[in-house]
């Protein structure tokens, strides 16, 4: 791997470690502002290769794998006296996030949170702020409802099981051929397709299984109108998981927030609608840059008065 892309794994206090790949083709003077980039469920760093160009020549890129993704460390299902059992809740995931940025040395950074991963992001919002210049919820929702977690089953008894059963790389075979889900994701080219469901098997089954018992549990609405922090909403207009509706009354939800529709053939926009996706939040940033300049100079100028 090139010297501007770097592939590290960081040990948090509970034990677990969580990859990132950070990617910097800023000029080596300069001091860039970093965006974090998470994938939802099943999806890990790698899946975002097509974005860093479009981005790491003036951001400092860091991809991150969810827990128990990719390569990011699954925790062992049993607990023992030397290994107590590993809690999958909202405080931990939080913790983990705050760790990472911790250890990069990176004091705020703007935050790409993707499906699910959009819900840590805004929860990591509401609780610590401090640590982020913006927020971009590509197609979160708010909490999973009962017809998105029998969509997941896939006839199984439950998600968890479903992702036991068939193995990340069977559950996602399941998802692609789900209209308004990852339907285009992986494209027509054959090659595209087995390396897009190549990605979802580095994975496990009962990791993800885990992961699935955690979000079908989380709930975010209640800290939607306590984030602080300027929020891009990308809301995919034809995604079964997440409706547009659904997606429209978040945003309203959320102080300030931008709303922008994303006119993708599904749910996973981030792939199949890169260029829109890519677009809007350059246009978000670029308008942040500007405010944050001018209330620079306003400061400026109130202190010469």
């Amino acid at each position: 791997m090139a010297t501007n892309s770097v592939s590290r794994l960081l040990t948090h206090p509970n034990g677990q470690t969580t990859h990132v790949i950070i990617d910097d083709y800023t000029d080596p003077w300069g001091e860039p502002e970093t965006i974090m980039l998470q994938g939802g469920f099943g999806r890990h760093g790698r899946l975002w290769y097509h974005w860093v160009p479009a981005l790491a020549r003036r951001y400092r890129v860091v991809r991150r794998d969810p827990r128990g993704h990719g390569g990011s460390s699954a925790p062992a299902p049993n607990a023992h006296a030397h290994a107590p059992a590993y809690r999958y809740d909202l405080a931990t995931m939080l913790a983990e996030l705050v760790d990472t940025l911790d250890q990069l040395g990176l004091p705020r950074v703007h935050f790409v949170g993707e499906s699910t991963s959009g819900m840590l992001a805004a929860a990591l919002a509401a609780t610590a702020p401090g640590r982020l210049r913006s927020v971009v919820l590509r197609a979160t929702p708010t909490h999973l409802p009962p017809a998105a977690l029998e969509l997941f089953a896939f006839g199984h008894a439950d998600w968890p099981t479903a992702c036991r059963t068939l193995g990340a790389r069977g559950w996602a075979e399941q998802l692609a051929r789900r209209p308004g889900t990852a339907g285009g994701a992986p494209g027509d080219d054959p090659r595209a397709r087995r390396w897009w469901l190549d990605q979802w098997g580095r994975s496990s089954g009962e990791a993800l299984a885990c992961y699935a018992s955690f979000l079908a549990t989380l709930d975010i609405r209640p800290l939607l109108g306590q984030i602080p922090v300027p929020v891009l909403v990308l809301a995919p207009a034809r995604s079964a998981a997440v409706g547009l509706d659904a997606q429209r009354a978040m945003a309203a939800r959320i102080p300030g927030a931008t709303l922008a529709v994303i006119d993708g053939p599904g749910h996973e926009i981030y792939w199949d609608a890169a260029a829109e996706c890519l677009a809007a939040l350059g246009h978000f940033l670029d308008r942040l840059g500007e405010e944050e300049e001018e209330e620079e100079e306003e400061e400026e100028g109130k202190e010469q008065e």
